[in-house]
């Protein structure tokens, strides 16, 4: 019976809570928290910069994506458990293969073991840059909600397309195009 009486004490303080509302979402501590990092760090939009980062590649290189201007850069969200992220990296690592002088890929990893991504990399052929993203720092900068998902910044680095979602050669293509990539 007691165990009945604290849940039921516990659900009508809940209850009360959602119907009420929580007041006063700052006087939460975490809350807090995360409101004063996401108002230094702006979420990428197009027609505006690209929230610069740096992360390690799979050889342990620590690139910036400001070490990029000049090209145009495919930013890609992708984990190996994604089975739309798998069905669009060889079209991508086609076009990288295409137009190294002008297009550089970055393949942005979800905060996976090292091995697993060099194994998918491997079993994939990928020679585009792969960055791994520890605790989803970057992922967390441009607020990734799903993957795969794709910035196309030119080559002062500002976000010219962002597509969520997996992306058909002829999509690819038609982005490469607008940027003046291929086509």
């Amino acid at each position: 019976i007691a165990i009945i009486l604290a849940g039921l004490a516990i659900g009508a303080g809940l209850g009360v809570l959602i119907f009420f509302g929580f007041g006063d979402v700052n006087s939460i501590p975490g809350i807090q928290i995360l409101a004063r990092q996401n108002e230094s760090r702006p979420a990428p939009e197009v027609d505006a910069p690209a929230p610069d980062f740096e992360l390690d590649t799979l050889s342990g290189e620590a690139v910036r994506l400001s070490d990029y201007r000049g090209k145009t850069v495919l930013l890609n969200f992708w984990a190996t458990w994604c089975a739309p992220c798998r069905l669009e990296m060889p079209a991508m690592q086609s076009r990288f293969e295409e137009h190294k002088s002008d297009l550089a890929v970055l393949g942005i990893n979800f905060d996976e073991p090292e091995s697993d991504v060099q194994a998918f990399a491997q079993e994939l052929g990928l020679t585009f840059t792969i960055l791994l993203d520890p605790g989803g720092e970057v992922q967390k900068l441009y607020r990734i909600r799903g993957y795969p998902s794709t910035y196309f910044l030119d080559a002062d680095g500002v976000v010219r397309i962002e597509h969520i979602g997996v992306m058909t050669e002829d999509q690819l293509d038609g982005y490469l195009s607008q940027l003046g990539v291929g086509g």
